[in-house]
């Protein structure tokens, strides 16, 4: 059976989604899961872009052995020096290159002619070819390229060292026939293809990003790019949990084989819905919440004679357990650290100590401990921001009543030291709480949006709040977890504003889009 190497872009070109904002930390948790998911090739971030993107792609560089790591990089000489930079320290290092070839975009953004663009390819793919062993080359806007051009251009940049060709549909346009044409075409007239891989790199922007990259495999690419759940520019790209369970589950119409672990599938998915704050619709293929649900009578009863009646997914294939009862009040520290390990995560003797503390304290209030509320325990520890002066909430409380102004006070020590508290009051309890930690604070903040969600079900479970928020002009987002939905709110806030004290010295983050 063929094989296809699966190129993941979460934390590039699934970074750049609209109001996500992850910093080193949690790309390097979302990078640990993503080598356990067994993809082939990991983009860690665009290097060039900020001080900050560079030491985050260069700290997974350095931590990732088991994925070969890459990061993206303009036709531009200083970029591919950077991403150098960031990403010889990787066990096998590989650089994209994009460079746009449809009229559109060489006649209004690069302002150059075809010939120009095709000399500035072939000299920067050769120039990148003396540091790194595996090129990437990216067409942009190949589906909308005209194919005399592109059929030139592909040849003259295999010529000069490329190792991969990337034929990415940047806009979502094309349809599964045409994609899978495009990639026809080139495997026909481009005389020294099988010197390289042929990638596929779908947008979703029509809904078709999956079944154009089917298309692309069944017409020669050997590499499929994506991200988890799909996220990325615009309507996102194409999801990699889909793709992946589609070859498996028809592999009588899709003979390919892939190195992705598919167990992992629903661990890795919540990973980064958490840290990205892009909460996964219930409806979503694969790893919705409701993919394994049946309401309708019919179906439930089919479901109960033989899951196959309706289901041609099991949850167990995808890593939903049935049973997700892990933990208890009296377990000890040992079963503890197995199940840390056995959920894939890497903690030092320190966070395992405070994460086991704060598992204990749960355990006081909630009688049993899941799988996602430990997951979520561990997540917030192992990306909390640290080594920084911060705001601390030391303590609050709100009174709040259907014939009453609600009214929050609240106590802090600040980044100098010093304990402040006051009290304001608001239209609603989350309101007057964020009014009253704003009137604690130095920096200006304005709040843009609040979500809200559950972790696992029942009265009991803990409460998830993602905020974005203006920070002294920088946007900033902030995550808080915990039983009380107002604590978990404050927590959120205080999360945010903490992470700009981070970051404040950071250059501003530029997005790339290809």
């Amino acid at each position: 059976m063929p094989h296809v190497n699966v190129f993941d872009t979460t934390l590039r070109d699934g970074e750049q989604s609209p109001g996500v904002n992850i910093n080193k930390l949690e790309k390097l948790e979302i990078a640990k899961h993503l080598e356990r998911f067994g993809v082939d090739i990991m983009e860690a971030g665009f290097p060039a872009s900020s001080q900050g993107d560079f030491e985050a792609v260069k700290a997974v560089a350095d931590t990732v052995k088991n994925a070969s790591v890459t990061g993206l990089a303009r036709a531009k000489k200083s970029d591919i020096d950077t991403a150098w930079e960031a990403l010889k320290g990787a066990s096998e290092p590989r650089l994209h290159i994009f460079l746009a070839t449809s009229p559109i975009h060489m006649t209004y953004k690069l302002k150059k002619t075809p010939e120009e663009v095709a000399q500035q390819a072939v000299e920067m793919v050769k120039y990148a070819r003396e540091k790194f062993p595996h090129v990437e080359w990216s067409a942009e806007d190949a589906t909308r390229s005209d194919m005399d051009f592109l059929v030139n251009i592909i040849e003259r940049v295999i010529d000069a060292g490329a190792t991969v060709i990337n034929l990415p549909d940047t806009v979502g346009y094309a349809t599964p026939q045409e994609y899978g044409r495009l990639f026809k075409t080139v495997r026909e007239r481009v005389p020294n293809i099988d010197r390289v891989q042929l990638s596929a790199h779908c947008h979703n922007d029509l809904g078709m990003a999956v079944a154009n990259t089917i298309a692309a495999v069944e017409n020669g690419a050997t590499q499929v790019e994506g991200t988890i759940n799909g996220i990325g520019e615009r309507a996102g790209n194409a999801a990699l949990e889909e793709l992946a369970v589609a070859l498996n589950i028809r592999k009588d119409q899709y003979p390919y084989t892939t190195n992705l672990v598919l167990k992992e599938i629903k661990r890795t998915s919540d990973v980064v819905s958490k840290l990205t704050g892009m909460v996964v619709p219930g409806n979503k293929a694969v790893v919705g919440r409701n993919a394994f649900a049946h309401e309708s009578g019919i179906h439930q009863d089919g479901v109960l004679k033989n899951a196959s009646t309706y289901e041609i997914i099991t949850p167990a294939l995808v890593g939903v357990e049935s049973n997700n009862l892990v933990l208890g009040k009296h377990s000890g520290r040992r079963a503890f650290k197995d199940k840390v390990e056995q959920l894939g995560y890497e903690l030092s003797d320190e966070k395992l100590n405070e994460a086991f503390k704060t598992f204990k304290s749960l355990t006081d209030r909630k009688k049993e401990v899941t799988a996602e509320d430990l997951a979520t325990i561990l997540t917030d520890i192992q990306t909390a921001v640290t080594n920084v002066k911060k705001y601390e909430l030391h303590a609050f409380q709100v009174q709040y009543g259907s014939s009453n102004l609600p009214t929050a006070t609240v106590a802090l020590h600040t980044p100098e030291g010093e304990h402040v508290e006051t009290a304001r009051t608001g239209q609603g309890s989350v309101e007057s709480l964020y009014n009253t930690l704003e009137a604690l604070m130095e920096e200006k903040i304005n709040l843009t949006d609040f979500q809200l969600n559950s972790v696992g079900k029942g009265r009991d479970a803990l409460a998830d709040v993602y905020v974005k928020m203006y920070v002294n002009g920088e946007d900033v987002s902030g995550r808080g977890t915990a039983q009380d939905v107002l604590e978990a709110s404050a927590r959120a806030f205080l999360n945010a504003v903490n992470r700009y004290l981070f970051n404040k010295s950071h250059e501003p983050k530029k997005a790339a889009q290809l």
